[in-house]
């Protein structure tokens, strides 16, 4: 089988380095450096990162994005040749939301291809439920998925969700 490429995308802290970091076999590629504003987090990530995993019988490509809107430009670059787009957005932290939208409107945009929200930062004070989530996103609350970006057994439940809607997408 043809290795598949998966963006991984959603706003600053969300959880898309340490979900590949998690979930990646192969040793992760990763462009972090300080941050040069307040974020939140020491880091940020600046280009990409990358790692790779076999699941299902398949060789995911897990491409993450930066999380701020300046560099947007690499969404773009990443997303070539992507089939689907796992986006992160923060359950506890409802002002990412509309940056998080605007990233998913951005990158289907340009590559219309399936994707899932997963949902991370469940465990801390008011948390948005998927329904909520899936209503600002504008999209099936299906499509939303609980996850602890590190916790391999959790964060993998969305990739699982996006190769269905993949090979659903193939064979039409």
């Amino acid at each position: 089988m043809e290795p598949l490429k998966i963006v991984v995308g959603g706003p600053v802290g969300a959880g898309k380095s340490t979900l590949i970091r998690t979930l990646s076999q192969s040793e992760v590629v990763d462009t972090d450096v300080p941050a040069s504003e307040a974020i939140g987090k020491p880091t940020t990530t600046v280009a990409l990162d990358h790692g790779m995993l076999r699941l299902d019988g398949h060789l995911l490509h897990l491409f993450g994005t930066p999380g701020q809107e300046r560099f947007d430009f690499m969404w773009e670059v990443l997303s070539e040749g992507a089939l689907g787009v796992l986006l992160l957005v923060r359950a506890d932290t409802p002002a990412q939301l509309p940056a998080a939208r605007s990233m998913l409107d951005f990158i289907v945009s340009r590559v219309p291809v399936p994707h899932v929200v997963g949902l991370t930062h469940l465990d801390g004070g008011k948390v948005w439920t998927p329904g909520e989530v899936a209503l600002f996103m504008g999209t099936d609350p299906e499509l939303v998925v609980g996850l602890d970006p590190r916790d391999s057994t959790k964060a993998v439940r969305p990739l699982l969700r996006l190769l269905e809607l993949v090979a659903a997408e193939r064979t039409r």
